[in-house]
């Protein structure tokens, strides 16, 4: 493939939309209803890649031959691994023990989907010849990755049977011969390191035209509150092009963002405000709040402006500053979660699921270092706090002091604006059922920018109070979506 062929936007299955597809039938999508989505993914929205989840639900190693048989005519117009692409997300057997052989089957797949390339296109296409790996810390578990399907995916074809006949011989060749691997980066240590994992995987694998690097949005900031994680990861942007220019290889970031102010504010209405806070992003997610929950023009013209727009520079930044300031603004963070944590998990029972998952439920974002504190995920942990009108962007900014505020500004362009976006779903009649002290410090937010409330929203989660009050609960989740179509997303 060229040099340069990678996407600037990649559609995924997070389930943080409100609106149901038109080619579902069910609120829940999973099965058969994925398969259309990513070729809707590609006609529709004109995105050029789409992210196959292989972690957290049963597994799809037939999705290639799916593909190209029930949408024959498109896929013979537009190659599947060379004008259109299809990456998957596998276990991390580092955290997810209980998926782990899940990754040893996805990549025994790969050379099977391969062969449903070539005889669609009598050519060698490969039609998947990339992954990434969640919750990687550290460069060796992609190494790992890289050297099991070399050795014993794709090596074992020259193993010579009793007869002394190859496996290659008996059933045909392994392609492709070698994978691309994107780390997925998650945690607050390995962000602010990520320099250090990509340095050593590229001169371990010799890698020497590009990169992906894959840059987690929502688990950190579930992990570290908001503005934290917009810090780190200007931060780890900037290592990252110094990665880049030290050893001459391009780094193509991706940015795992969602439509939430509190998982990016990355929506068709937004688009040109987060390339400009983030403008050596190469890829951008595109969740499926972006696809399902605005007019389709409206979609079609900011993938339009990403698919036409070139990546540059990282903003440059005091590191030392950066950290300083996400260390106070993460310990005041976790203090606060701590006082809401019980109203948060007595309404997230509640929040409608948006795509079938059998696994992957676990503690406060995988996070080891709050004891047993339990949390939802990032999606419905947004979704919880939105309903009852708490923003979640506000939890512990109260932790800013006065040259703590004139940086970020100098730094991060679009605060304000991301912070009265927040500001309009803040519904002051709510919080007397927080602490004293959750109270006390949004007070002291709320000086921080003009803002407009959201009345309309306000309204709904008043009522929703009343519904989790009564035990109304199937009220409850139909007004949790009325006010999930209010913001544009459910969490």
């Amino acid at each position: 493939m060229p040099k340069h062929s990678v996407s600037r936007t990649m559609s995924t299955q997070h389930p943080d939309n409100v609106t149901n597809p038109f080619f579902s039938d069910s609120s829940e999508l999973g099965g058969e209803d994925e398969i259309k989505e990513v070729f809707y993914a590609f006609s529709h929205i004109h995105s050029r890649e789409q992210l196959w989840d292989c972690e957290g639900k049963e597994v799809d190693n037939f999705v290639v031959k799916k593909l190209l048989t029930k949408y024959e005519t498109y896929f013979k117009k537009h190659t599947l691994g060379k004008d259109v692409f299809l990456t998957l997300r596998v276990p991390n057997p580092s955290v997810e023990k209980n998926e782990a052989k899940i990754l040893l089957e996805t990549l025994e797949s790969i050379p099977r989907n391969f062969d449903a390339a070539k005889l669609f296109y009598n050519d060698d296409v490969a039609p998947i010849f990339e992954i990434a790996l969640p919750m990687t810390t550290d460069y060796r578990e992609l190494t790992r990755i890289a050297k099991y399907y070399k050795t014993y995916v794709v090596g074992k074809q020259h193993d010579k049977l009793g007869d002394d006949m190859t496996i290659a011989q008996w059933i045909g060749k392994f392609q492709p011969e070698n994978l691309r691997i994107i780390p997925l980066i998650e945690d607050k240590d390995t962000i602010l390191n990520c320099d250090r994992i990509v340095e050593g995987f590229l001169n371990e694998e010799k890698v020497e035209d590009y990169q992906r690097v894959w840059l987690a949005r929502s688990d950190p900031a579930l992990n570290y509150g908001n503005l934290a994680t917009v810090l780190m990861l200007k931060v780890a942007f900037q290592k990252l092009g110094q990665v880049q220019d030290k050893l001459s290889v391009d780094i193509l970031p991706i940015l795992g963002c969602g439509s939430a102010p509190f998982r990016g504010n990355f929506k068709p209405t937004n688009i040109k405000n987060c390339v400009q806070g983030y403008p050596s992003v190469h890829t951008y997610t595109l969740q499926s709040a972006f696809k399902y929950d605005y007019n389709i023009k409206e979609v079609n013209s900011a993938v339009e402006f990403l698919n036409n727009s070139k990546p540059g520079k990282p903003v440059p930044v005091d590191e030392k500053k950066c950290t300083s300031i996400i260390d106070k603004l993460m310990g005041e963070y976790r203090k606060q979660v701590k006082l809401v944590v019980e109203h948060i998990n007595n309404i997230s029972p509640y929040i409608p699921s948006r795509r079938k998952r059998k696994l992957h439920i676990g503690l406060y974002g995988y996070s080891r270092n709050i004891g047993e504190l339990k949390l939802p995920r990032a999606i419905t942990f947004c979704a919880a706090l939105y309903s009852y009108g708490l923003p979640p962007e506000i939890i512990g900014l109260n932790a800013l002091e006065g040259k703590d505020m004139d940086y970020i500004k100098e730094i991060y362009a679009n605060f304000d604006n991301d912070l009265r976006d927040s500001l309009q779903y803040l519904n002051e009649d709510n919080l007397h059922i927080f602490p004293n002290e959750i109270v006390e410090k949004i007070s002291k937010i709320k000086k921080m920018v003009d803002y407009e409330v959201n009345e309309k929203h306000k309204k709904v989660t008043s009522i929703i109070l009343e519904d989790l009050k009564k035990k109304d609960y199937r009220l409850l989740t139909e007004n949790i979506t009325r006010a999930g179509f209010i913001r544009g997303f459910l969490g």
